[in-house]
């Protein structure tokens, strides 16, 4: 979608408990503004939002995923939904995060003895990184950081090129079969533009995905690890939620209780500008070859003409 000048809230509104996304979006990238809302000037500049995803609150009803494919008028799969299969993974039938899911809640089996062990759910959901490396390599400037500190893929400028697929460390982006442009969530900058809250964190029944200002949900959520280590899960920790960390912190983090690959998440998500030195180092190498080749190439070239020029003078 493209970029456009809508009022900016100085403040977002607090969320009613056990709120739902009952909001209908009028058009596909249009949004009806809360009522009483305090709107800053448009293009004024607000500090980064973003989710707090509380996985051990999680109890995988779906509710965000069908939240999000509601509002943004997703198809239930490429082909529209028309040949829905069981996929035998748990109760997992989505998957992974594409161009139709946005919104993605995996199922983890944890059960080494029969009645003995434990699920993990997580919602997962674009990233929104700091330093996103899918904003990097795109060539037409399709993918833009927003006054939310948010990263949105414009539709209406992506060539569909699959570069930012590439470079996604987190498998986040992938090709929309109904628009044949990449997508991904856009963090509802449609909604969050005119003060509503993302269809996903306000259908959450239990919390366990909520936004609102970085720097709040960080506060909050090193309380929520405070609280349950002190209850006995000494496994709880956060990623992504370190400034400091790879790609300059992520503006969608977790809390886990488990390692990050458990969950199918990097431990070191990298940039895609990492390979630059030693991509530019390999190519001028292989140029100084190439050339060095090349050179002994025809010298030998010469050297062969020479000598029949030679044989031929002596006959």
């Amino acid at each position: 979608m493209g970029a456009r000048s809508l009022p900016i809230l100085t403040q977002n509104p607090a969320r009613p408990a056990g709120g739902a996304a009952t909001e209908r979006s009028p058009t596909a990238g249009g949004a009806t503004p809360q009522r009483g809302a305090t709107a800053a000037p448009p293009g004024a500049q607000t500090e980064p939002m973003g989710f707090f995803t509380d996985t051990t609150v999680c109890i995988g009803c779906k509710a965000c995923e069908v939240a999000c494919k509601e509002w943004n008028q997703l198809p239930a799969r490429g082909d529209g939904g028309a040949n829905l299969e069981m996929s035998g993974q748990s109760y997992d039938n989505t998957l992974r995060l594409s161009g139709e899911t946005w919104r993605h809640v995996k199922f983890i089996e944890q059960f080494p003895q029969p009645y003995e062990g434990r699920w993990l759910m997580m919602s997962d959901v674009c990233k929104h990184c700091v330093q996103a490396p899918c904003l990097e390599v795109c060539p037409t400037g399709a993918i833009i950081r927003t006054e939310f500190d948010t990263v949105v893929i414009q539709s209406d400028t992506c060539n569909g090129c699959r570069d930012c697929i590439a470079a996604c460390p987190f498998g986040v982006i992938d090709i929309n079969h109904v628009s044949g442009t990449a997508q991904k969530c856009t963090l509802c900058y449609d909604r969050i533009s005119v003060g509503l809250e993302p269809a996903c964190s306000k259908a959450c029944p239990t919390d366990s995905i909520q936004f609102g200002p970085i720097s709040e949900l960080r506060k909050r959520a090193a309380d929520r690890v405070v609280q349950l280590r002190e209850q006995g899960e000494k496994g709880a920790y956060l990623y992504g939620a370190d400034p400091q960390g790879p790609l300059g912190g992520l503006n969608a983090f977790f809390l886990l209780v488990d390692e990050p690959e458990v969950y199918g998440l990097p431990r070191e998500p990298k940039i895609a500008s990492r390979n630059l030195v030693r991509s530019s180092l390999l190519s001028t190498i292989g140029a100084v070859a190439m050339t060095f080749i090349g050179a002994l190439g025809l010298r030998a070239r010469r050297m062969k003409e020479v000598s029949d020029s030679n044989a031929e003078e002596k006959r």
